[in-house]
């Protein structure tokens, strides 16, 4: 009855009816489908697809290339409306999906393609409903973007402060206690309240349309991009992997930390959220100064070397291109150079954060980025342009496998281009770095620098959706609660200052208030090592895999391009185990521990003394604790360490077993 009533006319009713009358009392589909099996009318269905997608992409995508390189109300105008009209060609191009029984069309290509079209999206929804959420969301959105803060100093009151660059980089730069608890502070309060109704009813809103599509909830049909019914399992058994190297890092650098900011941390006890050079915890870097192994050996940064040899933007393209081409891939497309942005424009608004774009015609290939002549610009060069190797090698599939084997993999694929360029064996072969001994103490330097960005993003990356599906599931009580209980059990993080349900924390993070799925940027971490071992293997390198540069390995360049040229035309396990030459064919954290094993010795040794390797919550240390919240009171009730008992086994099974680590 519930699902009748979301239906506004007979008409929908019946068609509902004709499609949900098939999925019922089978047994190998649990999907939305219809009745027609004519395989002749879904090949032409999916032809005629192919074609008015690609149109329909292409104008979306110039839309959004006008606006935020010329950011103007009108250009921002044009691209919604482009948007508004593709939504409308999706819903249209799901009813068509849906009237085929497109698990029983005999081509595997051709049912593929129909139950990606049948299974994404929330256009079960009437049209009341899908228009309700698509612009909630957008209004989500819009307020996150727009909200500005006011300085932490009195003599300044211009309250204009953004996010990015701003306040992000006071998180990462500043080592004031309480100006970063002023804007940990504000950033939260001036997000989460706002937000928390709306999002609320968008939780309401997802959960019908994945219920209609033949899900759970919208947890479900979020992991269905996945196509494994083990996929939560895979992943919890990488954070149990990842979990060992993370306390000992997390323990090294909490002594670090008790060192600069003195007994209001706990010796024993989680961290601030506020004190790790990030507004989320989520990346460590901004605090590498403090916790730096070996602070008298040399700084890995070839910006002045790239000033003094005459490096302009047009020159960084020009190197990360050669890098692809060194290892036999496709260079750049004239478009490319024609139509990128490489510089700021003078004159006019931009959206300045780095991006990979592809126009959907197989020509028009693009990246924008104000490039500055630094190091980093030149990491994020190639990093940019990876996505774009990928783009190319794909182009020949039909539109809907021009997409990445799995949500995560593009990040994945860059990044691990990443590890090879940022290399001091690789920039030294490029002539930016004229040091190429391999020192212990630069070594550890680097791989510490490494780890504060990777090792410590695990555990983040892990609870965003951790968090998110058990909304779906559970309902939204006590979404904060859930929030903060998932971070101190696997990032040893607490809120700096009294929290209290009203306050929705989890939406301090732009992804959630945007319906942004994350777990991808987890899946993203752990195979950029994967997938770096495996091209390090053919490429013939010996030595710790942190050394491994692929530079002039064409070996390594056509296992890289037979991985990427699939798309998403088969499921990603065979991806994987194409890319793992027969390995595995599952996310595993073996590759990730094995690059950082030397780090790992040494801050073993480091931490010999200390009492616990990780945290525990005790009554202990109550003025720490009081800044945390109302909302942990029943973790020290009665003189326990009443932590909810199941986190509290959990907390003493790991800090019991990794102290002997």
């Amino acid at each position: 009855m519930i699902l009748i009533n979301s239906f506004k006319t007979p008409i929908e009713i019946l068609g509902f009816l004709l499609i949900f009358g098939c999925t019922v009392g089978r047994s190998d589909t649990r999907y939305i489908e219809g009745l027609n099996v004519n395989l002749g009318e879904a090949l032409q269905f999916l032809r005629e697809y192919d074609r008015e997608a690609s149109t329909m992409c292409n104008r979306v995508t110039t839309g959004q290339w006008q606006f935020v390189t010329n950011v103007t109300d009108n250009n921002r105008r044009k691209m919604l409306d482009e948007q508004t009209l593709k939504a409308k060609f999706d819903r249209a191009s799901w009813r068509k999906a849906v009237s085929f029984a497109w698990s029983r069309i005999p081509d595997p290509l051709a049912r593929r393609q129909l139950k990606m079209l049948a299974t994404r999206g929330r256009n079960s929804l009437t049209d009341d409903k899908f228009n309700e959420i698509y612009h909630l969301i957008a209004e989500m959105k819009e307020l996150y973007t727009r909200t500005r803060l006011c300085p932490y100093t009195e003599s300044d009151q211009n309250c204009d402060l953004v996010l990015d660059p701003d306040i992000n980089k006071i998180m990462a730069q500043s080592k004031d206690y309480k100006e970063l608890s002023y804007y940990w502070r504000a950033w939260h309060e001036a997000i989460g309240p706002p937000l928390k109704n709306k999002y609320m009813r968008y939780v309401q809103l997802a959960n019908q349309a994945a219920r209609l599509n033949g899900f759970a909830d919208a947890g479900d049909q979020m992991r269905e991009d996945y196509e494994d019914d083990s996929f939560q399992q895979n992943i919890a058994e990488v954070v149990s992997a990842i979990t060992p190297l993370y306390k000992h890092l997390f323990t090294f650098t909490r002594r670090k930390l008790i060192d600069r900011y003195g007994d209001i941390i706990r010796k024993d006890g989680p961290l601030p959220a506020h004190i790790l050079g990030n507004m989320w915890a989520q990346n460590w870097q901004g605090i590498y100064d403090i916790v730096q192994p070996f602070p008298a050996a040399r700084k890995l940064d070839v910006t002045l070397d790239m000033m003094l040899q005459g490096f302009t933007p047009l020159r960084m393209f020009q190197t990360a291109e050669e890098f692809f081409t060194s290892m036999g891939m496709i260079p750049m497309p004239p478009e490319f150079w024609r139509s990128s942005m490489f510089e700021k424009p003078v004159g006019r608004e931009v959206k300045c954060t780095a991006s990979a774009w592809d126009f959907c015609n197989r020509i028009d290939y693009r990246i924008k980025q104000c490039t500055a002549i630094t190091m980093e610009d030149l990491f994020s060069t190639h990093h940019e342009m990876a996505h774009l190797q990928y783009y190319l090698q794909y182009r020949d599939q039909p539109l809907l496998f021009r997409e990445e084997a799995l949500p995560g993999f593009h990040e994945a694929v860059s990044d691990a281009i990443g590890l090879s360029v940022i290399t001091p064996q690789h920039l030294h072969r490029i002539g930016l770095y004229n040091n190429s001994t391999d020192d212990y103490e630069t070594n550890i330097n680097f791989l510490l620098m490494m780890a504060l960005e990777k090792v410590t993003y695990i555990p983040f990356a892990y609870i965003v959706d951790q968090w998110r599906w058990r909304v779906f599931s559970d309902g939204v009580a006590d979404m904060t609660t859930r929030w903060w209980e998932l971070r101190l059990q696997y990032q040893g993080i607490v809120p700096p200052v009294a929290r209290s349900e009203n306050h929705f924390d989890p939406a301090s993070k732009y992804h959630v208030p945007a319906d942004i799925p994350y777990v991808k940027y987890f899946v993203g971490i752990v195979l950029q090592f994967q997938l770096f071992e495996s091209l390090c293997e053919v490429a013939g390198h010996t030595g710790t895999l942190h050394t491994c540069d692929l530079y002039r390995s064409r070996e390594a360049g056509r296992l890289l391009s037979d991985v990427l040229s699939a798309g998403s035309s088969r499921n990603w396990k065979d991806t994987i185990r194409e890319m793992t030459r027969g390995r595995t064919d599952r996310l595993d954290a073996g590759a990730m521990l094995r690059y950082f094993e030397p780090l790992a010795q040494w801050l073993r040794r480091q931490n010999q003394m200390e009492p616990v390797i990780g945290w525990i919550t005790s009554q202990e240390d109550t003025e720490i604790l009081s800044s945390v919240s109302a909302l942990f009171a029943h973790w020290y009730k009665g003189g326990c360490n009443c932590l909810k008992p199941s986190l509290m086994i959990l907390a003493m099974i790991f800090n019991t077993f990794y102290s002997f680590m």
